[in-house]
């Protein structure tokens, strides 16, 4: 069996596909080692092409190319050679057929598949001049598809070597095909050229990545291979030193080795290699410090054949003042061109607490052009929005994007509306096909710069960075049109609607609240039509096991919730029960309901599905799902590990039930458990808002759209994480508050803006004869110091120190709402990462 879902030696179409009349001719399955008679085996194959056109388009229009050779230019490159071996090689991994590699024409008869570069038809043989000729001007890595259906002729004709591939890459995944069958819809037919002229992924080689330490060199030329079919013209790579270990159990090879593969193989393709080089030394000044980080570079540079591009992050990791940066880039660019001479140095402005001043001497720098900069990086944790950073950048200084489209949570462009059950589980890097809000995010700000190369963190991402090379390539690319063609390429054409649909009903997944999510159940069933359909080499597809374990694990989770919130409900009345009655012992009854609701088994098939599956990818393409036994970085890909979190709020409900208990009946503890009770009653005439639901957003005011500002740098976004237990950095999300006590979920969620982007709730009705008190909630990661005001400038108070404490009150003065309205507006402190509100309660005095 191979990859791609079929039997090695048998046709594809199996019982179920074809017409009861027709079951007769695969009943019994022909290998082509058996004798097959001659006519039974050409009606076969008229009938295998007809119904697999006529299942794709129409029969007139499409072109048979099952006994097609591959034309070369006379003295080819060893480049354009290489491409059309690909070609060759991905033909036969999918229909069984070698296709010739050769300098003559086609006998006549036989189909052809000519590649050429534009202008250089002399090289050909003369039959085909007259259309490579003819090939209209092409920008720079533009190709032209035509297609002679007449002859049936196929003509890939490059501006350049570049071009070349990717419209090779173009009829690839364009191309039906089957077990020894190869046809092309005439619709194929394009001229194109790329859009942007940087177009990438970052492939980094490290430990906490969560599948690429385990690659071998054959997987990673086998992915970059498919990332430049796709047209991508770039790859990232990562040194041996960064915020990271230095190995790992699965790393095949030592860094500094694999990464001279990568840049190896990114080279056949010529694809350009840049680099994301943290600057991790703590004294770049001291004489000893500086000779060993030039030695370590002297190393690193040495040791790839090829690096077109060096990306030095400002901040994070890396901590140097813009004038040291800048010194320092500098002497990085020195050693760099001793072994790649026309390669250039970009940065971006990315640290960890900005402040003003340090912007002002980062863009002087950027601004006097040095002659080794190539250009300045936008990406996560950048403050400053993308079309002022244009602003702020000389207009011939190019902007390369660094999106991240492989974190969920804590991530540059977060999940509109995502539930909190979901960030729980699915965590920071769970597998995360967003492909219609990575189209959204990608063409929000592509004007602005030059195109694009990811911050991945491994496969988990694997759609997205098909997405965002078609927008690079031309962002009018439909995401349906991507969709199908990554499902046609790597799954199969009989494989195209079920993928492509199944692929964004796991985006819809994400979206909105996950208990009412009725999409949820549909798409599992989607996937498991397909699992009951796909034979042993389909199943042993990584991306098909992908979104299989997504489609079982959404639904295990929302079945789950479910069950614990109907016994969090149960609870809550038996708690009723025992205030209004009076009996303590009434409590008891609750805390059961909870700790069966814990443990209680439910669709343990689709739990053991998710196991099974997450070994499985481990298998194929050593994806770490879990700490153990796969071995992931803790917080990062393994996701399946939150398979038994709780998504109640039954740990801060039993230990409050259980304190309440030990009270005994002696103390007031009706007083006590009608507190948890009523923990968000704001009272008669009163407000109250968890800024973690959807439902509290009518009150967030938002100056911008989430289609103007993905990246929320000036809008409010969701984030995720109590944020009270000392540590800024959150991986997971957990019910844990002050000193590993349990917290309410509502302080797990809160709406923030980032950095000194002012979050702004109104309220309006209310009362201006009454006195009010606000109660207000600060959770979250940041732990900011943040400034409340009202109306007109009104000082509620000045700043605090956020992270210490979660609850605080207010008296307001009746002047910040003398017309029944009132607008709160928080800021935080220059260098602060954001403000941040989890709830909020406007209480009448008494």
């Amino acid at each position: 069996m191979d990859r791609f879902g079929k039997s090695a030696e048998c046709f594809v179409l199996t019982r179920h596909e074809l017409p009861s009349a027709m079951v007769f001719l695969v009943e019994k399955p022909y290998y082509r080692s058996q004798s097959m008679p001659v006519a039974m085996r050409n009606l076969y194959q008229f009938l295998l092409v007809f119904l697999v056109l006529s299942a794709s388009f129409p029969v007139i229009g499409a072109v048979d190319l099952t006994d097609a050779v591959v034309v070369l230019p006379r003295q080819s490159s060893s480049r354009l050679s290489f491409f059309g071996e690909v070609l060759r090689e991905e033909v036969l991994k999918r229909t069984g057929k070698g296709l010739n590699l050769q300098e003559r024409a086609s006998a006549p008869g036989r189909s052809a598949i000519v590649l050429a570069i534009r202008g250089e038809g002399d090289k050909l043989p003369a039959a085909y001049r007259p259309v490579i000729d003819a090939t209209p001007i092409l920008s720079s890595e533009g190709y032209s598809l035509q297609i002679d259906s007449k002859n049936r002729i196929v003509y890939i004709v490059g501006a350049d070597e570049r071009g070349v591939l990717y419209g090779i890459g173009r009829f690839l995944r364009k191309m039906h095909w089957g077990d020894g069958l190869l046809v092309v819809p005439e619709s194929v037919a394009a001229a194109s050229s790329p859009t942007y002229p940087i177009r990438g992924h970052q492939l980094g080689y490290r430990p906490k990545t969560n599948s690429y330490d385990a690659f071998s060199v054959a997987m990673f030329e086998q992915y970059i291979r498919e990332l430049a079919l796709f047209g991508s013209n770039s790859i990232e790579i990562v040194p041996p030193r960064t915020d990271d270990d230095f190995s790992s159990r699965h790393m095949q090879l030592p860094a500094i080795e694999m990464i001279g593969h990568q840049s190896r193989i990114a080279d056949q393709f010529d694809m350009d290699v840049w680099m994301w080089y943290p600057n991790m030394g703590e004294d770049y000044a001291h004489p000893d410090s500086l000779e060993v980080e030039l030695r370590e570079r002297h190393e690193v540079f040495s040791s790839v054949p090829r690096l077109d591009h060096l990306f030095v992050p400002g901040g994070d990791p890396g901590e140097l003042e813009p004038d040291e940066l800048f010194w320092w880039l500098e002497e990085s660019a020195k050693v760099l061109r001793e072994y790649h001479p026309h390669a250039k140095v970009w940065v971006s402005p990315q640290v960890f607490r900005p402040t003003q001043a340090w912007f002002d001497r980062f863009f002087y720098h950027v601004n006097q052009e040095y002659e080794w900069l190539g250009g300045v990086v936008f990406g996560p944790w950048v403050k400053i929005p993308l079309p002022e950073l244009r602003k702020l950048v000389n207009p011939g200084i190019p902007i390369r994007r660094y999106p991240d489209i492989t974190h969920s949570l804590s991530s540059q462009y977060p999940i509109p509306e995502w539930d909190l059950a979901l960030s729980m589980t699915l965590g920071r890097e769970c597998i995360n096909p967003r492909p219609e809000d990575q189209k959204a995010i990608h063409n929000a700000l592509a004007s602005y710069a030059s195109g694009s190369l990811s911050y991945s963190e491994g496969t988990n991402d694997d759609v997205n960075k098909f997405v965002w090379t078609d927008q690079d390539w031309d962002p009018n690319t439909p995401v349906v049109e991507t969709l199908r063609d990554y499902a046609r390429f790597f799954f199969g054409p009989e494989w195209v609607e079920g993928v492509t649909q199944g692929l964004l009903l796991q985006e819809e997944n994400l979206r909105g609240p996950l208990l009412t999510n009725m999409q949820v159940p549909v798409t599992l069933q989607v996937w498991q039509e397909m699992e009951k359909r796909v034979d042993a080499a389909q199943m042993g597809n990584f991306r098909f096991q992908m979104g299989l374990i997504r489609a079982y694990y959404d639904a295990y989770v929302q079945r789950k919730l479910a069950l614990q919130v109907a016994a969090e409900h149960k609870a809550r009345d038996y708690m009723r029960q025992a205030l209004e009655e009076g009996e303590l012992a009434g409590l008891s009854h609750a805390l059961a309901v909870l700790e069966q609701s814990l443990t209680e088994e439910l669709a343990a098939q689709w739990r053991t599905r998710c196991l099974e599956l997450a070994d499985a990818l481990y298998a194929s393409i050593g994806a770490q799902l879990t700490i153990d036994p796969h071995g992931a970085a803790s917080g990062r890909g393994n996701f399946i590990d939150n398979l038994d979190a709780i998504l109640n709020d039954a740990p801060w409900l039993m230990d409050n039930l259980r304190t309440i208990r030990d009270m005994g009946e002696g103390a007031d503890w009706q007083r006590a458990l009608h507190a948890v009770l009523n923990r968000t009653n704001p009272g008669p005439g009163g407000f109250y808002d968890n800024f973690g639901h959807p439902k509290s957003w009518k009150r967030v005011v938002f100056d911008k759209s989430w289609e103007e500002d993905p990246g929320s740098l000036y809008r409010p976004r969701v984030s995720f994480g109590v944020g009270l237990i000392g540590v800024e950095w959150v991986h997971e999300v957990k019910a844990v508050g002050f000193e590993g006590t349990s917290a309410p979920q509502a302080w797990m969620m809160q709406v923030n803006t980032l950095y000194d982007t002012p979050l702004k709730i109104r309220y309006d009705q209310l009362n201006p004869d009454l006195g009010y008190t606000l109660r207000v909630a600060y959770t979250g990661r940041f732990r900011s110091k943040m400034r409340l005001e009202v109306d007109g400038g009104l000082e509620i108070h000045d700043f605090i120190q956020t992270g210490h404490q979660p609850i605080y009150e207010f008296d307001l003065p009746k002047s910040a709402y003398s017309d029944g309205e009132i607008t709160f507006r928080w800021t935080c402190g220059e260098g602060e990462r954001g403000s941040q509100v989890a709830e909020l309660w406007l209480m009448v005095k008494p």
